[in-house]
């Protein structure tokens, strides 16, 4: 996007100049850069194929999400439960590879209709397969045949359906891709020299969907025992002694079904903990969608199974897709009020809607995800695509009512450390743990680097960030962290924080070329094709220490609509306390459980105060901060294409506001005009998608209420962009007590 920091480009070549000849001679006198500082790679890990309810093969989403889109690296992680249709054909004969001609049979062919038919297993059985054995017998093998064949990094993961809550993102790499498949012929399933057998097994003996086959997994006869624990064995109600697992609902009536689940979930993250604690991970997926907890039932997530999930398994239990995929659709995210009926409940998504795209939970300052960082924990941010289709398109075209394909809008840019090795299942997973990760969406920024240094002037800082965003790396020098990193200090020291970010060269991957109509409410003339930053916020909390399970603060469900979102589309707020005549009347709307009232903004970086500089040929801004720190704390960053008080998105201090006011699904709640009337608009359900990306009027698939068409679906994501990093913690050294002295003298 052309000149993204200032709307004077002759001025901004200047300034770029001399700022980065300033830089460079700091640069000569900063702290030289660790080795293996790693490169930011951009990936997605939730997506749908036709394996389970998506609309492309894995051939054709492989082929989109890489070549089209340019993702780095690809996870293929369609839902747990069980499909009818044999995934491993594709839907024309360019997307065939050795082993999988095309046969004129398209991926939606069911497995007894293929030719030869093929039968699934399983007790019971029927039409459809269970996950484990899809994943096990023909995805893997598609999928190492396609790594291979086209040397991509790609491996295989699941939406698990989750016991006693929604759905969570799961991988189990052990056994995929092992290096001798590069450089070979993969002919066929025949010839695959990885497995996915460790995946299957977690999928048979953990996902809710796979839940009611108590096969062991036929020849496999596995067991779901969890090494050390009490409750995967048969002294528990709800262990099935045939299929050797966990099965909640085994408990006659509905009555504590969701805790039930809840307690297999967290041996489900137990099991991966104990066997692949380095190889696998568990990601709860558009975890405010489904409501809260439900005891009784599957579903939401509150933050106390967050902190559960995270005691039970820290090394794969690290973060949450706050920012859910379906951001296209009539209800971004697919949240929304009255999401649907839960054992004859009508059940809000929690918060009602997305803010800016993104839950409730990361999105507001001072909630879920700020809590969990007060604490200390690992816990990081995460988006996805969550692809399936595009609405009332298809899937070559460029406007969307539902979905964006993986890397065409929303990315995770996870840095991982293979040096001059090729870039493997284990790398990834390694990034995503480490919280070395940041969210873009829309192509906002394609580079970040943002680090805590003490010892260092802040020239010296902002050489260093310079230096890694040019290399697309990580600062890395002693007496520095980054994301996902503890710099450890004495109390009262000096930290200076710099930050860069670089704007991505060209146009993004939005067909419209008109202004964005958010900005044309504030007199913003701006291509939504062409996203300009505003501005960044440098958000801190203090970090207070572990909440201990059972304490008052340690659970508690974030507050149901409409204690949270009125009617109107307005919030309360983190400090908000209910009023009379309520007879809640002194008690604090968010809960103490889920919320860290420390949390605040505490710097906003714009064209007033940042520093333009060049990156890779590319326009960037360079930015740093100082703060004596007393006590232990975080650091944590996001940035927008929107200023503050755009109406209907942002408020007085830039924060997003609900999306209730661009959802199609209610018409009543649309506020934001897209009035440009453009040449080029192409007709929706035309016989050929339109795969340019020169529209230049409002599309004639938005809603038109009384005579006015409304900014929604496509446009709206288009045109309200965020991104997220992850944080730095700053860890402040306690003195030693009176006895701890005497007893280190000893």
């Amino acid at each position: 996007m052309s000149q993204p920091f200032t709307k004077h480009p002759v001025a901004l070549a200047a300034m770029a100049a001399v700022a980065t000849a300033v830089v460079a001679a700091a640069a000569s006198s900063a702290v030289a850069q660790t080795a293996a500082t790693g490169k930011y790679v951009a990936g997605d890990f939730h997506n749908h194929t036709t394996c389970s309810d998506g609309s492309l093969s894995m051939q054709k989403l492989v082929k989109k999400s890489t070549a089209t889109w340019g993702l780095d690296w690809f996870v293929q992680a369609g839902h747990g439960g069980t499909g009818n249709r044999n995934c491993t054909l594709t839907e024309d004969a360019s997307l065939a590879t050795p082993g999988y001609p095309f046969n004129n049979q398209g991926p939606t062919t069911t497995w007894a209709n293929s030719n030869p038919p093929v039968t699934p297993l399983g007790n019971p059985g029927g039409t459809n397969m269970w996950r484990w054995q899809a994943l096990q017998s023909f995805q893997y093998p598609i999928l190492e045949n396609l790594a291979s064949n086209k040397n991509l990094p790609l491996f295989l993961g699941l939406e698990s359906v989750a016991e006693g809550h929604e759905h969570t993102s799961v991988a189990v790499i052990a056994g995929q891709m092992p290096a001798s498949i590069y450089g070979t012929q993969i002919a066929g399933p025949s010839t695959i020299l990885g497995n996915a057998n460790a995946m299957a097994q977690w999928t048979y003996c953990f996902d809710r969907g796979n839940g009611p086959d108590v096969s062991r997994g036929v020849s496999n006869q596995w067991t779901c025992d969890v090494p050390g624990s009490t409750i995967s064995t048969a002294a528990t109600a709800f262990w099935s002694a045939p299929g050797q697992k966990l099965i909640p609902s085994l408990v006659s009536g509905s009555a504590g079904l969701g805790e039930r689940g809840h307690i297999k979930t967290t041996e489900a993250v137990r099991w991966m903990q104990a066997n692949h604690p380095n190889g696998s991970y568990y990601v709860p997926a558009h975890l405010e969608r489904a409501g809260p907890f439900n005891p009784n039932g599957n579903n939401g997530f509150n933050v106390e199974h967050l902190r559960n999930f995270n005691n039970a398994g820290p090394n794969v239990a690290f973060g949450m897709e706050t920012q859910p995929g379906h951001g296209a659709s009539s209800d971004r995210g697919e949240y929304l009020p009255r999401r649907q009926t839960i054992n004859g409940v009508v059940t809000d998504s929690v918060g009602g809607t997305t803010y800016g795209g993104t839950g409730v939970y990361g999105a507001v300052i001072g909630g879920v995800w700020d809590a969990l960082l007060g604490e200390g924990r690992n816990f990081w941010f995460f988006a996805s695509s969550d692809w399936h289709n595009r609405g009332l398109f298809g899937p070559d075209d460029t406007r969307t009512t539902q979905d964006f394909e993986p890397g065409e809008y929303q990315r995770n840019y996870t840095l991982v450390k293979n040096g001059s090795d090729r870039l493997n299942p284990q790398y990834i997973v390694d990034g995503l743990r480490s919280g070395n990760t940041f969210v873009d969406s829309g192509q906002l920024i394609d580079r970040l680097a943002f680090v805590a240094c003490t010892g260092l002037s802040a020239a010296q800082v902002q050489a260093l960030a310079v230096a890694a965003a040019n290399n697309s790396s990580a600062p890395s020098a002693a007496g520095c962290a980054t994301m996902g990193e503890r710099l450890n200090v004495a109390p009262g020291t000096a930290v200076t924080i710099a930050i860069v970010v670089r704007d991505p060269a060209g146009p993004s991957n939005s067909p419209y070329t008109f202004p964005n109509p958010s900005l044309r409410q504030v007199g913003i003339t701006q291509p939504l094709n062409l996203p300009v930053l505003d501005h960044i916020d440098l958000i801190g909390g203090l970090v207070t220490g572990r909440k201990t399970p059972g304490a008052p603060d340690y659970a508690g469900a974030w507050p149901i609509n409409t204690d949270w979102l009125r009617l109107d589309g307005t919030t309360a707020t983190i400090n908000d306390v209910f009023q009379a005549p309520d007879p809640r009347a002194g008690q604090p709307v968010v809960p103490p459980a889920a919320k860290n009232t420390t949390a605040a903004i505490r710097a906003v970086f714009n064209t007033n105060n940042w520093t333009p500089v060049t990156v890779g040929n590319a326009p960037a801004a360079a930015m740093t901060y100082t703060t004596t720190v007393t006590q232990s704390q975080y650091f944590r960053l996001r940035g927008t294409n929107l200023p503050a008080s755009v109406p209907f998105e942002t408020d007085a201090s830039g924060n997003p506001l609900s999306d209730l006011y661009t959802n199609a699904s209610d018409e009543s709640k649309l506020r934001i005009p897209c009035n440009t009337v453009g040449t080029v608009v192409p007709p929706v359900g035309g016989r050929k998608p339109y795969t340019g990306n020169s529209i230049n009027g409002c599309p004639t698939h938005l809603p038109v209420v009384n005579g006015v068409k409304y900014s929604s679906y496509d446009v709206a994501a288009w045109a309200d962009l965020w991104f997220y990093s992850n944080p730095i913690y700053v860890q402040v050294a306690t003195s030693p007590s009176r006895g701890q002295r005497i007893a280190q003298a000893k």
